[in-house]
């Protein structure tokens, strides 16, 4: 592609670089500039333009950004993704269901290394997303790229970009309740999950509400049916051994941990009974804001119930805003 000021007169065919405006209309960039275009920036007494000129084997930035997209995103359906039309250069990916960005990392950086020009930008992986959120974006940031160039990011592309979507169509919660404390917080915590699950698609099917005592725990336990169980204790597990976890095995479940790399958020188990997932929610489930059960809940809700190393791993970048609510934030403020 050449690229620079040309003529007027000499300028037809090419695509105009800058924006201009003539006879109080404009004319935008990109435009590929016609006879009657021409006629107007002469007569408006504008001598010189800078344009950009296709060379042969040079692909335009909309066809670029299709056939990028298209490599992408080869089967948008099962994919979970809708691609818009091309428009300056770009196309945008944008979900069609709930759950979370898969994405194979090594071939979008090899994509983004073949050519400055040619680039996509994605969330982070296992974004958790709803319909019509954006997942990603394609760029060809000149307005022409070889098509060498072209065909060896669409060889890298590799249908790399997927939403993975949401298993688990509903859920059962148990809450429990120590002295003291009145319905206003079981409620709350209540309204707090079944927001968290309704984003993923997923319906809160049970709730029960037992004292703070194994036995309880236990039998609510083995009374829900829904394939994922979600247990919010009025008072914060502290140890493997504490109530919740105590209870699960009494019903004859499994606790695989306690204890996340994740603030908030450190306060939580995760298990099973039988071939169902246990979710121990730490305390700050209550308040909507983002914490370190959200990465376990999504992960679960979308077949991808993580281990102990995947729990592990959430450390880096897993110190996550404060929720104003909490009673014992991280940092204290000092007087001077």
């Amino acid at each position: 592609m050449r690229f620079g000021p040309v003529p007027v007169a000499a300028s037809e065919g090419a695509v105009l670089a800058h924006s201009l405006k003539i006879g109080g209309r404009k004319l935008p960039k990109g435009t590929v500039l016609a006879p009657a275009h021409v006629a107007a920036i002469a007569a408006a007494g504008i001598s010189t333009v800078t344009v950009a000129r296709l060379e042969p084997g040079d692909v335009g930035e909309d066809a670029a950004a299709s056939a990028l997209a298209a490599a992408l995103v080869p089967d948008p359906a099962a994919a979970g993704l809708a691609l818009t039309k091309p428009h300056a250069g770009r196309v945008n990916l944008h979900a069609t269901r709930p759950g979370l960005v898969e994405m194979d990392a090594a071939a979008i950086h090899a994509l983004n290394r073949i050519d400055p020009s040619i680039t996509l930008a994605t969330l982070a992986p296992m974004t958790r997303v709803t319909p019509d959120m954006l997942v990603g974006t394609v760029k060809i940031i000149s307005y022409a790229v070889s098509g060498a160039a072209l065909d060896a990011a669409c060889a890298a592309a590799g249908a790399s970009v997927r939403v993975r979507p949401v298993v688990l169509k509903s859920a059962g919660l148990i809450l429990t309740e120590v002295a003291g404390e009145g319905d206003k917080l079981a409620r709350k915590a209540e309204a707090a999950v079944a927001a968290r699950l309704g984003a993923l698609g997923i319906a809160l099917d049970e709730v029960r509400t037992v004292p703070h005592e194994e036995t309880a725990i236990a039998q609510a336990i083995l009374g829900l049916r829904a394939p994922l169980v979600l247990v919010l204790t009025g008072a914060a597990t502290s140890d493997l051994h504490d109530t919740a976890p105590e209870a699960l095995r009494r019903a004859g479940g499994t606790v695989r941990r306690f204890g996340m790399p994740v603030d908030p958020g450190n306060l939580l188990f995760v298990g099973r009974i039988g071939e169902r997932p246990v979710i121990g929610l730490p305390g700050c489930a209550r308040s909507p804001a983002l914490n370190g059960a959200d990465w376990v809940l999504e992960r679960t809700a979308c077949g991808l119930e993580p281990g102990a190393d995947d729990i592990a791993a959430m450390g880096v970048g897993g110190l996550l805003k404060e929720i104003p609510i909490r009673p014992q934030p991280r940092e204290r403020s000092q007087s001077r």
